[in-house]
């Protein structure tokens, strides 16, 4: 077998499915670079996945292994489920069947590196998009140039956890600034090879099945820009991803997604952090899709159904033109909240500056109704200084905009380099915990250690998902101003139902079809927690396609469907 091969793995066992495109990402860049790339995805494997992997192991011998965390958890307050400890067992069988060095990466492993690089056991680790640093790493491997030569790389060593850091990082401003040891908040636009168009494949043998993700899932992702320059204080991806927009070469963009149409994958979902941040490239990228819908009838892209993220701001009539022309379908809308003194602070420029309000969450609902496109307007409850008063005032303003479907959220999912994760470590100083600080595995007050106390990246970054004793400990935070008696916001028994409760209380049952809402269960058909659920599994089953909010107003009519389905098919014993 080639000394030149290097294995993917995709260890997501999380249904429905969501194509792992970073594989795709790093296939492509491998190949280009002459090296032999095969995927194994255990997705579709995951009651035999240890058979699997054997039979695999058992014929071929790569030279490195790569695994892709994309969620450490499900980032679901109510539901703290923990993915990394089945991802560990993951990797403890592929070490036991291969010698071949591995290295992490992934969004989620990005969120966490130094410490997931300790807990996982690995030899290496990539914080943020992974292309060039793993083509540095495979030729390193195979020529037997010291790994310590790769720019980026996060490397487990006799010393502990270091990373090699990149030589110098120029600025927007063109200012060059000595990188951080452990790579916080870099700007990370070297590590994106920002010309090629990535290749996406259909039904290849140990490749990523796109199709087959599109037929179980019914989206395909797809990447205009890597990173983000805001700093909202509670967003993972300027840290994990970098501080500035890494902008991908437009015909490469749509190149791929005329790929993807061609193979039947109609549904397209942008990856980006937001797409509407840097707008310029955004309609640029629109405005090639509808060139090249016009220039030829039967190119597959006037099939297209893209789905979108965006914030409220900028989002122009010429942008929702745009949109609309190019085959948008929705637009699901992170406004957050209403009131200006919780967004102050939270949702910000790279500046500190509140970059929206809420008349342009009202002007995006009413352009992308008037243009014929669905929304979902998400609310986020629990920040510091919510209060009963603030809730009721935003629900009242999201119901009141008609949005398609509206999502209301409550408590946050704390990272360690989100700012308000490092915000809070500071303030627990190492002794004190905070009201507001809670998690399911916690067995006393959580009490947390600033980077500047830790020995290192590793202790920092542990503690956001284990307790002293290893056990998970997922760190959450509500605002115990929710609570009837805030002095109870430090009982690690405090399970918050009351504000749920509130939440609820606030909704007419007439709109409960157009509305999302938390569930203490965390798995409720009117969940909208991915992982596992029940509701977004039926879709699946049935065949529908598109971006599951936009059938939840018909929710219980395709429940009803997959029911008598499944009952369909047990009497017929198929």
């Amino acid at each position: 077998m080639s000394s030149r091969l290097v294995l993917l793995v995709n260890p997501n066992k999380v249904h429905p499915p969501i194509a792992p495109y970073a594989l795709d990402v790093l296939t492509t860049a491998l190949e280009a670079a002459d090296f032999e790339v095969e995927v194994l995805d255990l997705t579709f494997h995951r009651e035999d996945w240890k058979s699997y992997l054997a039979e695999y192991f058992a014929l071929r011998s790569p030279m490195l292994v790569g695994v892709t965390v994309r969620n450490t958890d499900t980032v679901y307050a109510f539901e703290q489920r923990p993915f990394v400890g089945e991802h560990k067992e993951i990797i403890t069988e592929i070490r036991r069947l291969t010698d071949a060095p591995i290295v992490g990466g992934g969004i989620g492993f990005s969120s966490m590196p130094f410490a997931l690089v300790d807990y996982f056991g690995i030899e290496y680790g990539v914080k943020g998009p992974g292309e060039r640093i793993i083509c540095d790493l495979a030729d390193a491997l195979y020529t037997g140039r010291d790994t310590g030569t790769v720019a980026g790389l996060i490397r487990n060593t006799d010393e502990g956890v270091t990373r090699v850091p990149p030589a110098v990082l120029t600025t927007r401003h063109g200012r060059t600034v000595p990188p951080q040891p452990g790579g916080q908040f870099e700007h990370r636009v070297w590590q994106v090879d920002g010309t090629a168009s990535y290749v996406r494949r259909s039904g290849a043998p140990y490749k990523v099945d796109n199709l087959l993700y599109y037929q179980r899932g019914g989206l395909a992702g797809i990447l205009t820009k890597n990173g983000c320059s805001y700093r909202c204080s509670h967003c993972v991806e300027p840290d994990a991803k970098g501080t500035r927009f890494a902008r991908r070469d437009v015909a490469a963009v749509v190149d791929e997604m005329q790929s993807l149409a061609a193979q039947g994958i109609l549904d397209q979902h942008t990856t980006d952090s937001e797409f509407n941040l840097s707008i310029n490239h955004a309609k640029q990228l629109l405005r090639e899709v509808v060139r090249r819908k016009h220039a030829d009838p039967a190119n597959p892209l006037n099939e297209l159904r893209l789905w979108v993220y965006c914030q409220p701001s900028p989002f122009d009539e010429e942008f929702a033109e745009l949109l609309a022309a190019a085959g948008c379908r929705g637009v699901n809308v992170g406004s957050d909240h209403v009131r200006p003194d919780m967004l102050r602070g939270w949702k910000v420029s790279e500046k500190g500056t509140t970059y929206y309000d809420f008349a342009d969450t009202e002007r995006l609902v009413r352009l992308c109704h008037q243009h014929g496109m669905l929304t979902m307007v998400e609310a986020l409850f629990g920040m510091p200084g919510e209060t009963p008063d603030s809730m009721r005032a935003c629900v009242e303003a999201f119901m009141a905009l008609d949005a398609t479907v509206t999502g209301f959220s409550m408590g946050l999912r704390l990272f360690p380099y989100t700012p308000m994760g490092i915000a809070m470590a500071e303030q627990c100083d190492s002794v004190r915990t905070l009201p507001g600080l809670r998690s399911d595995g916690a067995g006393g007050p959580i009490v947390l250690k600033p980077l500047a106390a830790c020995s290192g990246p590793v202790e920092y970054e542990r503690q956001f998902m284990f307790d002293e004793q290893g056990n998970f400990r997922l760190v959450c935070y509500f605002s115990p101003e929710l609570l009837p008696d805030p002095a109870t916001a430090t009982d690690p028994d405090e399970r918050w139902s009351s504000a749920v409760d509130q939440l609820w209380d606030l909704i007419d049952p007439a709109d409960y079809h157009r509305v999302m809402l938390p569930t203490l269960s965390g798995s409720s058909e009117n969940d909208n927690n991915y992982a596992d659920n029940p509701f977004l599994t039926s879709l699946s089953g049935l065949g529908y396609t598109g971006a599951f909010w936009s059938h939840w107003r018909s929710r219980e009519e395709i429940q009803r469907a997959a029911a008598d389905r499944a009952g369909m098919v047990g009497s017929t014993g198929g």
